[in-house]
């Protein structure tokens, strides 16, 4: 008991439970033991048809994210998915639709001829002349992703590849390409195409000089997340180059956090936050 000094009667003090010091304890009733946990992964499907719609999906989602985040810039910019069942066709956004108003139903198909077998609207003829040649020069890819990003444009023009300033940026350490070929120039012929695509034929990403950034991705959320992070990076280089010179990381460190962020795996969950996101705000993408 607790004695006060004015007389009055004592307070009891708190009464605390007893805890078994050898039980894991509980909390609100739920024991503090391991618990099962909800798979996080890329997931599987049944049928063709459930993985076409997933890729559409996740499309539509990746077109709505980069709009949002100001990479939409007059009828520049696209993104196209491989079809899973006609690996020489690709799903892709309309040519000047704005990506904040792209739905599932609006995507366009189209064969590595540029014709559009699905769709009533144009496409892109720059989509389709360097998407198609990427695809054709790498069956692994099935998504690439390119926009007139701000930063990745100015990035673009210094003509360099990204540096390990950041954990970030080791994403694409050893892992991106300088593409000085047809740079600047508006890439409409099918040649050109078949050039930027011989000089990409390995890696998640590309600068090409003078345009801007190119990422590719073994899912749509993956190449969508690359595209994202390398133009954050180029904001971040830019940003450091211009208070002084920053320096580098490591080339073993730059080479150990590539190997855990880098990976496929990791684009595809980088991807998650911003699906749900913008699932939540814009579920009329998925009409």
């Amino acid at each position: 008991m607790h004695i006060r000094q004015d007389g009055a009667k004592p307070l009891p003090l708190p009464c605390h439970r007893m805890v078994d010091p050898h039980g894991p304890g509980a909390i609100d009733g739920i024991p503090l033991t391991a618990k099962p946990l909800r798979e996080l992964a890329p997931p599987r499907f049944n049928t063709v048809a459930e993985e076409r719609l997933h890729r559409k999906q996740r499309l539509a989602g990746a077109l709505r994210i980069f709009g949002r985040l100001g990479f939409g810039e007059g009828v520049a910019g696209h993104i196209t998915a491989r079809d899973p069942e006609f690996p020489d066709h690709f799903w892709v956004n309309p040519f000047a639709l704005s990506f904040n108003r792209v739905r599932v139903s609006d995507l366009l198909l189209v064969n590595h001829a540029g014709e559009v077998v699905i769709g009533d609207r144009p496409v892109n003829r720059a989509a389709f002349v360097l998407h198609a040649a990427i695809h054709a020069r790498r069956p692994e890819v099935i998504a690439a992703a390119h926009a007139h990003s701000p930063y990745g444009k100015a990035f673009a023009s210094l003509g360099k590849r990204l540096d390990p300033i950041t954990q970030d940026c080791c994403i694409f350490f050893n892992d991106h390409q300088l593409i000085q070929a047809d740079g600047g120039k508006v890439v409409l012929e099918e040649a050109s195409g078949r050039t930027f695509a011989g000089h990409f034929l390995t890696g998640k990403a590309a600068i090409h000089q003078n345009h801007g950034l190119f990422t590719v991705g073994e899912s749509v959320d993956a190449a969508a997340f690359w595209f994202i992070a390398m133009e954050r990076c180029c904001q971040s280089q830019l940003l450091a180059e211009a208070a002084g010179t920053p320096a580098l990381i490591r080339q073993e460190w730059a080479t150990y956090t590539h190997s855990n962020i880098g990976t496929a795996q990791a684009g595809w969950f980088g991807f998650q936050s911003f699906w749900e996101d913008i699932l939540h705000s814009d579920p009329d993408l998925l009409e």
